[in-house]
């Protein structure tokens, strides 16, 4: 294979178009079947990719299994130090990875990625996992745990931020001693196959890393139903994750599920509205809303809800929308499936009773014609039992839901499936301190809408939202098992 591209702008350097990695080589799908990579923005092609399924999951997970044991191992301190030559080579290529991701994904640049310090953060840890000692019930025993890998694992990645998702998985479970077989998603692998390229580079053994790329029905779902596959990490859909979930039963397989969110901001009459109204329409119109994250709940105290949302219609209203190359804050959705499903809802807000203040529709001009574009949408008279109000859109609209009281809002933010994270905003310590411990979320944010430059802070959810943490202290630590060991001194033979 060669480093060649249909688009140029697309880094070269980095992919290998038609290949995938297994075994530390760049090979096709052993049907030789591909799948087209475009730009969401123009429907350009931007690469190919091979179109696997099982079988090609079964040769990566042999791949795994052979450089497990020196992997293994390896000391750990070892593994850390090729981690942080990884991320060194991460930022080397730092606005190459960008490029190419906004490109695929949609999104304009967001600057430096995030994956360099996520690894080193990672990698700080590789060499911190440690067993206990035990007491024992006489002298000549010892007693002692140890933290050990649990083998070849999986991972599957969804589009909407491959990079990070993909530094946040493979590097914990590589850490930990494992070696690993992920897939990333069909709109959006470009960027995990160049970062599985300079994990080659870094010197990380072949085998240890295998990205097999593919349709979710057929390489996504070979990987839970492997039987040798023996841990797995999901991030996705309820829906695909209660699939997953039943696939990993057949075999006992444990997992983590990151899944989605209906995120409530909390508005209360003491906000300071200069800081919360843009943070507000910036967190929904991120990433073009497809953000699990992404706050798409406005609980509004009354009092405030006029000012409120004549502020939101005009925040988003100012928020520019174009093609990813263009200095804009908002690009077009992934795909067509994803466009129809979110200006589907906008007509379903519409029909329910909700009050359509800006957006709804694609924006006009040249520039739009060909991709996945809506314009920032914002729906106020939201009931809380509305669909836009109860079920995720991922997608770039925000609703209005208006309380009464303190008891209200917390009934209204708790009362959906979902509870990944939620923000308050308020100037009031016990207010902030009462709302903490009441919302059902995985991470509250005081002032602030997805979270306030906490480093290492776990991340994972509530209730439908999943179950499991990522990105935390102990993130190396999930991606090992327990085992006890107890050991006496043989008793000398008798003669």
């Amino acid at each position: 294979m060669t480093d060649t591209l249909d688009s140029p702008a697309v880094a070269p350097s980095l992919v290998v178009d038609g290949a995938q990695l297994i075994g530390g080589e760049w090979v096709p799908s052993h049907t030789g079947r591909t799948i087209d990579v475009i730009n969401p923005a123009n429907l350009e092609l931007l690469a190919r990719v091979p179109q696997s399924d099982a079988e090609d999951v079964d040769q990566a997970v042999r791949a795994a299994e052979a450089a497990f044991p020196a992997w293994r191992d390896l000391n750990a301190t070892a593994r850390a130090g090729l981690l942080f030559r990884w991320a060194d080579l991460i930022e080397r290529h730092s606005s190459q990875l960008d490029g190419l991701e906004s490109q695929e994904v949609g999104r304009p640049s967001w600057g430096p990625p995030p994956m360099a310090g996520q690894l080193r953060f990672i990698a700080g840890q590789a060499d911190k996992v440690q067993g206990v000692s035990l007491p024992t019930y006489s002298p000549d025993t010892v007693g002692y745990t140890l933290r050990e890998p649990y083998g070849v694992v999986g991972a599957i990645i969804p589009w909407n931020a491959p990079g990070p998702m993909f530094v946040t998985e493979v590097g914990a479970a590589i850490a930990a001693g494992n070696t690993i077989v992920i897939k990333p998603a069909e709109d959006a692998p470009l960027t995990p196959l160049a970062l599985a390229k300079l994990s080659i580079e870094a010197g990380i053994p072949a085998g240890v890393i295998n990205v097999v790329t593919g349709y979710g029905s057929e390489a996504g779902a070979a990987i839970p139903d492997h039987p040798r596959i023996r841990r797995i990490g999901f991030t996705g859909s309820p829906q695909t994750g209660r699939l997953i979930m039943e696939a990993c039963s057949r075999h006992l397989t444990p997992l983590h599920l990151e899944l989605g969110g209906k995120s409530p901001q909390v508005i209360f009459p003491d906000a300071d509205l200069d800081t919360a109204i843009p943070a507000i329409a910036m967190g929904i119109t991120l990433n073009t809303g497809q953000i699990c994250a992404a706050g798409s709940r406005v609980v509004v105290l009354r009092s405030v809800h006029d000012e409120v949302v004549e502020r939101l219609a005009t925040q988003m209203q100012k928020v520019t929308v174009g093609p990813w190359h263009q200095p804009v804050n908002m690009g077009p959705l992934i795909n067509e499936k994803q466009h129809s499903r979110v200006t589907d809802y906008i007509e379903v807000g519409t029909e329910q009773g909700a009050t359509l203040v800006t957006g709804g529709s694609r924006p006009k001009g040249p520039d739009f014609e060909k991709g996945f574009f809506v314009e920032p949408t914002l729906f106020d008279g939201v009931s809380p039992d509305m669909r836009i109000a109860q079920e995720e859109i991922f997608g770039p609209v925000l609703s209005v839901i208006t309380v009464d009281d303190e008891a209200e809002a917390i009934a209204v933010a708790n009362g959906v499936d979902y509870g990944l994270v939620a923000s308050v905003w308020t100037q009031s310590v016990g207010t902030a301190v009462r709302m903490s411990r009441a919302l059902q979320a995985g991470q509250v944010a005081v002032n602030s809408s997805l979270g306030a430059g906490v480093i290492g802070g776990p991340f994972g959810g509530y209730k439908n939202s999943g179950f499991g943490r990522t990105m935390g202290a102990d993130s190396v630590l999930d991606w090992t098992q327990v085992k006890t060991v107890s050991m006496r001194e043989a008793p000398l033979p008798r003669f």
